[in-house]
């Protein structure tokens, strides 16, 4: 990167050297420095959907030689750049230095090119490896398109950018060892909420130790912890839990959920920072555009470049055995559910179906669950 006048930030601020500030810089479209556990493998990456003629300038500036843009697997298959026998992993491609900022954003995005033919891209995809691949774990991290702009950096090149302190600065190896989730739980605040089906509530928060997104606990009554407790794992949907809309089938089971622990006596709702299967609310809105245009739930993920579902449940045993209890009644159709919990040492004695019909808008949500997802509905 090459030298330049000192900005207000660059004189006063101490170099930006942890994960929350990589993942801040990333969604402000900046270029964020990714150093190797040998303190000389570095490069610099650039989420792509935030590619602009000003920032792909100054990461152009940086080193002279091509830029590469990495993409997981699932979105390489779409774009018809890999085979599908392999989904797992990223690929990196060579680009040219004359391909638009525009394109390089379709790329990244399916739901902003529909009907737009991909670009040819020169040579065939590499798999991609190391900084890459936490490159994209970043972006992931980030609720960001899982699709990034890399540029490897000469140790002298990597040292120099290390040295700015406009550049928020994280480790490739804390990227690709984090788990939103799995970084320990805090309690950190409770307080009685009655609900209108469950008057005695409380509501407990629950903030990661990486400063990530808080969970949430409804305790409802007084569950005796030497007995099966009637749990229920929700993961946030700001769509159907507050605007109540009919694609899917969420905020019924919320309130359905809220409801049966009431009348069963008692029992612990896990309210989860997991977003549309955690992608984020924003990629879900894009996700919905790809299935309006016809892809099923499980598709419309993949061709946005997330898997078919990306929420962990480590932060639900957590939860549990915090509150006290490692033996549930599981209110669920998710057989995923039931087998995390179990790994993470949570024993689930009956799983107690939690169904509601469909509405007119959400049968192929449904059926897909169903068919492609295996619920159990």
């Amino acid at each position: 990167m090459t030298p330049s006048a000192p900005s207000d930030r660059s004189a006063t601020a101490p170099p930006e050297r942890t994960l929350d500030a990589a993942i801040v810089a990333l969604r402000r479209g900046e270029p964020v420095l990714l150093e190797g556990s040998s303190g000389d493998a570095a490069l610099l990456a650039l989420a792509a959907e935030f590619a602009a003629d000003s920032n792909l300038a100054r990461l152009r500036a940086a080193a002279n030689r091509p830029l590469r843009m990495v993409l997981t697997r699932r979105r390489a298959v779409a774009l018809g750049l890999a085979p599908r026998a392999d989904l797992a992993g990223a690929v990196s491609i060579a680009l040219a230095p004359s391909l638009p900022a525009a394109v390089i954003r379709n790329l990244a995005d399916p739901a902003a090119s529909l009907g737009v033919e991909p670009p040819g891209l020169g040579p065939a995809p590499q798999p991609a490896e190391g900084g890459e691949l936490a490159a994209v774990a970043l972006a992931k991290l980030a609720a960001l398109l899982p699709a990034v702009l890399v540029l490897p950096l000469a140790p002298a090149e990597a040292t120099f950018a290390r040295r700015r302190r406009d550049v928020a600065v994280v480790a490739t190896q804390d990227v690709l060892t984090r788990r939103a989730a799995m970084s320990g739980l805090n309690r950190v605040a409770e307080a009685r909420v009655p609900l209108a089906d469950a008057e005695d509530a409380r509501l407990i928060a629950f903030r990661p130790g990486d400063g990530g997104s808080e969970h949430l606990a409804i305790l409802i009554g007084a569950p005796d912890p030497a007995a099966p407790v009637l749990v229920r794992l929700h993961s946030a949907c700001f769509t159907g839990d507050v605007l109540a809309s009919l694609r899917c089938d969420c905020g019924e089971q919320l309130r359905g959920a809220i409801a049966a622990i009431a009348k069963a006596g008692g029992g612990v709702l896990l309210y989860l920072a997991q977003e549309g299967r955690g992608i984020g609310l924003v990629n879900k809105l894009r996700a919905y555009r790809l299935q309006d245009a016809g892809f099923d739930t499980v598709d419309a993920n993949e061709q946005l470049g997330f898997d078919a579902d990306e929420r962990v449940y480590l932060p639900a045993a957590d939860m549990l055995r915090q509150l006290g209890y490692t033996t549930v009644r599981l209110l669920t159709n998710n057989p995923d559910k039931l087998a995390a919990l179990e790994r993470y040492g949570i024993h689930i004695v009956e799983r107690m179906p939690h169904v509601f019909p469909a509405n007119g808008h959400n049968e192929r949500y449904l059926r897909t669950k169903a068919t492609r997802s295996g619920h159990l509905l």
